[in-house]
């Protein structure tokens, strides 16, 4: 028992270190890029017409390859497994690495505050394209900083708190398929074009946040605590305001960060959050990255105690 626990935690540990320190792996290597090449062969090869084809061979793409992801994981840990205590954590912890991103989350939120900041808001809306999808040409400064506070506090879920959920509970294949997941939804779960072929990967990608998106609210409530932001405000907002967004998952990060920096979050014509706060500003982008960095902390010390009850357990 003890000795799977050391492991997994070692995997986990320096899987964290690995990002902190090098960030993402080249393209050429990265996993994720992999399985976006695959999701988009497989959207090449959808059908164009008829709803209820697109929705049957959705729902087979959306159960293939996350299926496909955690048995080529299931395969690589045990291969390393096999290899020695040594292999498996240094190998585990490199393909870890690459299911979540912090310290690229931060440095792209980051940029974009330093750009608003010094008044270029063409530089900053260009910036702002790899963060969110909306179109960013037309956005004032402050509904910019809103975008970039939007996207830190919706992106904690994703980005880090359940890939590493994932692995706590089910190891490197839990942490693949849910990157799987995670990135079809990215490419093909959205309305328009993909409405009726993306419907079972947006619907499962909710289903898979469900638990993490609101474990990450919390994490932003007591990371606001730490920062000095308003943590009080921070889980008001939660409760009060985490249903006024489409997605059922991205209300209760959002909400939270509204609340805990005092500040009106808005996509507009589609939801505001705390309402009656001021507009951001800049100085609020930078106090949104530090929250997202200690969340993100208590994030992975939640889920290395996961582990620990796991193995316990079993």
């Amino acid at each position: 028992m003890w000795h799977e626990i050391g492991l997994n935690l070692g995997v986990l540990g320096l899987a964290a270190a690995l990002d902190l320190l090098l960030g993402e792996p080249p393209a050429p290597f990265h996993p994720v890029v992999w399985m976006g090449k695959l999701i988009g062969v497989m959207e090449r090869l959808a059908p164009r017409k008829g709803r209820t084809a697109q929705l049957i061979y959705g729902a087979l793409m959306a159960a293939s390859t996350p299926a496909a992801a955690g048995a080529l994981a299931f395969a690589a840990g045990w291969g390393l497994h096999a290899a020695g205590d040594v292999a498996y954590v240094v190998g585990g912890a490199v393909l870890m690495k690459t299911t979540f991103s912090v310290r690229m989350l931060a440095r792209a939120t980051r940029k974009v505050g330093r750009e608003l900041a010094a008044g270029d808001l063409q530089r900053a809306q260009q910036s702002l394209t790899a963060l969110v999808s909306r179109d960013t040409a037309t956005l004032s400064p402050s509904l910019s900083a809103s975008a970039t506070i939007e996207s830190a506090a919706e992106n904690t879920t994703d980005s880090f708190v359940a890939p590493w959920l994932a692995f706590a509970l089910f190891g490197l294949p839990g942490a693949f398929a849910y990157r799987a997941i995670n990135t079809m939804d990215a490419m093909i779960g959205y309305h328009g074009a993909y409405e009726y072929l993306g419907k079972a990967a947006a619907r499962l990608d909710d289903l898979v946040n469900l638990v993490p998106a609101r474990l990450a609210g919390l994490a932003i409530v007591a990371a606001s605590a730490l920062t000095h932001a308003d943590a009080a405000g921070a889980w008001r907002r939660l409760r009060l305001d985490h249903a006024r967004t489409e997605s059922p998952n991205s209300g209760w990060t959002m909400s939270a960060m509204a609340g805990a920096l005092r500040v009106r979050l808005e996509k507009p014509g589609h939801y505001v959050l705390n309402g009656d706060a001021a507009e951001p500003q800049p100085r609020h982008v930078a106090a949104a990255v530090r929250i997202t960095w200690r969340a993100a902390a208590l994030s992975l010390i939640l889920a290395g105690g996961i582990v620990v009850v796991r193995y316990a357990i079993v």
